[in-house]
């Protein structure tokens, strides 16, 4: 017996991006395919007039809510504005108008930077709100915070059955592989790919390359996504969102060497230590879900082989049509 079933009419927002259309996946390979994917074209959530008509007409039984304004260090940097205002329109308008037109259970997705810069490490759920955040991307994670404070509130306050899921750093099919708004790992492997192609002897990577990071393939989140849809319900005493990784963590050079393996690069790695390195350390405690019956199954030296060849792929279909 599950929370969802099979006759459930699915909304996922944000199905054409890198993580909902996983989470799309996973929800057809289960067998859940009904399934309401508008594009941003067809449905702009920041019009919550447009959104309710939206969902009177659709009628959605559950909800996914994986559509955000999304980027690495440079994007937060440079658009703070931009990352706090759209992601908070998005949010409010998506979870009140769900809550409001009786959706039966809904699923935010959220970030792993919503924790403190220098957290406990591995991070534990309920380090959330314990110290300053990182300044770099802080305006996104104050905007995520705001989401599972909504979902959280709207829970004890209304009964509304919203949970949501804070994964660590992705990568797989359909990331944003842009040359300066892009995250660390797929900006890693267009640079050595183009390193690559262009027999070019060096490649420089931001910053020391000491920070640790933890890296999560994106098919297994969109499968953690059913899981955690069809079994968890909080507990009274529990936090109201889940992490989800590996509980595993590298060196940005240790991911560097690797990314050039992957890609075949052989020359020499430099850093340019005027870059910054952003939060030191960020390692998530997955122990919470794994005592559920859920662990990640796509190591990342499997993830980035069919990485790079989805990378390339994509390239050389954009490099065709020009």
């Amino acid at each position: 017996m599950t929370l969802i079933n099979p006759d459930d009419c699915f909304a996922i927002f944000g199905a054409r991006g890198m993580a909902g259309s996983a989470i799309s996946r996973a929800l057809e390979h289960a067998g859940y395919r009904q399934q309401l994917r508008p594009s941003r074209q067809e449905l702009d959530l920041i019009d919550q007039l447009a959104l309710q008509r939206w969902f009177a007409e659709n009628q959605p039984t559950v909800v996914v809510l994986a559509a955000a304004k999304v980027g690495g260090i440079h994007a937060n940097n440079t658009y703070p504005t931009d990352f706090l205002l759209e992601n908070l329109k998005i949010q409010t308008n998506v979870i009140e108008t769900a809550w409001c037109s009786g959706v039966r259970r809904f699923l935010f997705l959220g970030s792993s930077c919503i924790y403190p810069k220098f957290a406990e490490q591995p991070i534990q759920e309920e380090a959330l709100l314990t110290g300053p955040l990182e300044p770099t991307n802080e305006c996104y994670a104050i905007a995520k915070i705001a989401g599972i404070k909504l979902c959280e509130a709207l829970s004890k306050q209304h009964g509304f059955d919203a949970i949501s899921l804070m994964p660590t750093n992705l990568y797989g099919p359909g990331d944003n592989y842009h040359p300066e708004n892009s995250h660390v790992l797929p900006a890693l492997i267009r640079r050595f790919h183009e390193a690559v192609e262009a027999k070019v002897p060096t490649v420089t990577c931001w910053g020391t390359g000491t920070p640790l990071r933890e890296f999560l393939h994106v098919d297994d989140l969109g499968e953690a996504c059913v899981f955690a849809l069809e079994h968890w319900v909080p507990g009274p005493k529990d936090p109201s969102f889940l992490n989800v990784g590996t509980g595993i963590d590298m060196t940005i050079a240790q991911l560097a060497k690797a990314v050039a393996e992957a890609t075949g690069f052989k020359g020499e790695i430099r850093w340019d230590t005027s870059k910054p390195d952003g939060t030191p350390k960020k390692q998530l405690d997955v122990s919470r879900l794994a005592r559920l019956g859920w662990r990640s199954r796509i190591s990342l030296a499997n993830g980035l082989v069919s990485t790079v060849a989805e990378f390339r792929k994509q390239f050389i279909q954009k490099s065709s049509r020009l």
